[in-house]
């Protein structure tokens, strides 16, 4: 996934030309235009075939309630499924994320799809590369979702799946799914059908982002693949664009960042290795002493 930080997401915010510090790496997320999802609803997705028939068939299973929790609730049900402690470079991120998505999940238009799911898990695997511990970044992106009442695992399946069928396409077949049969043109053409419809369809940054990386994927690098893939799907194509640049930029500051972070342990640990040396040279000193007072008696 590293050729997504080589493209064009707009600017996050206006970038200091002051050298940048560590507590100032820590609020690269704060500026809300980083990922200012708005949404309040949610459906379950399912893939399916109808018996006599090879086309797949797209069943929406609406969960009607009218109780929404609130920010809050969603932060708090975070952070009591994972209590551990998260350096403050993924969690300044993480708050930021887990805000906006709470207000996109629960947006009254909103309905889980499998590009949807891609482009989050591949904004959650980009922002937390690097995680001292695999295990806890899973157990994060875990909580994460639980947190929003949707189900993990789903998302990484529907990741995974999109993720096989990109790579095994081509410029033009990416943007011919609406001639072929298979689940993930089922997918494709119920995401176009819905977009078009001009109501049951919500466009969020997440989705931009699971757009490029098939495009990735299918090493279908032309500009105007995008555009032929969002004329296809009904989505416009200038949002895609724009987000795309807002993401490569919060990217950019968050690799940023962790180099920040990275020096400053780097410094820390030095420190540490000198006083532990010095620590030994006076025990060393102290012992000579006590040796050679003890050879005087």
């Amino acid at each position: 996934m590293a050729a997504i930080a080589s493209l064009s997401f707009l600017a996050v915010s206006q970038c200091s030309e002051r050298k940048a510090t560590v507590p100032s790496a820590r609020t690269l997320a704060s500026n809300s235009e980083a990922f200012w999802f708005r949404t309040n609803f949610s459906c379950h997705y399912v893939g399916a075939r109808s018996s006599g028939s090879a086309s797949p068939m797209v069943i929406h299973c609406t969960s009607v309630s009218t109780d929404v929790p609130t920010v809050s609730e969603t932060k708090l049900n975070f952070l009591s499924t994972y209590k551990r402690p998260i350096p403050t470079v993924y969690n300044t991120v993480l708050q930021e994320l887990i805000v906006q998505q709470h207000l996109m999940r629960y947006k009254r238009t909103y309905r889980y799809d499998p590009v949807f799911a891609l482009g989050f898990v591949t904004v959650f695997d980009q922002l937390m590369e690097g995680y001292p511990s695999d295990e806890d970044r899973d157990a994060i992106f875990q909580a994460y979702i639980k947190a929003l009442k949707e189900d993990p695992q789903q998302y990484r399946i529907d990741a995974q799946k999109l993720e096989e069928w990109a790579r095994a396409q081509t410029a033009s077949s990416l943007v011919e799914f609406t001639s072929r049969e298979g689940d993930v043109e089922g997918i494709l053409q119920d995401i176009a059908e819905r977009a078009g419809g001009k109501g049951s369809f919500s466009y969020s940054r997440f989705f931009a982002v699971g757009l490029f990386r098939l495009l990735e994927l299918a090493n279908a690098t032309e500009p105007t693949i995008l555009e032929k893939l969002c004329a296809a799907l009904n989505v416009n194509k200038r949002s895609v664009d724009r987000d795309l640049d807002v993401y490569r930029n919060l990217l950019s500051k968050l690799v940023q960042a962790k180099e920040l972070l990275k020096e400053y342990m780097d410094r820390e640990k030095k420190k540490r290795e000198e006083r532990a040396e010095t620590q030994k040279a006076n025990e060393a000193v102290t012992k000579c002493l006590g040796v050679y007072q003890n050879a005087g008696q």
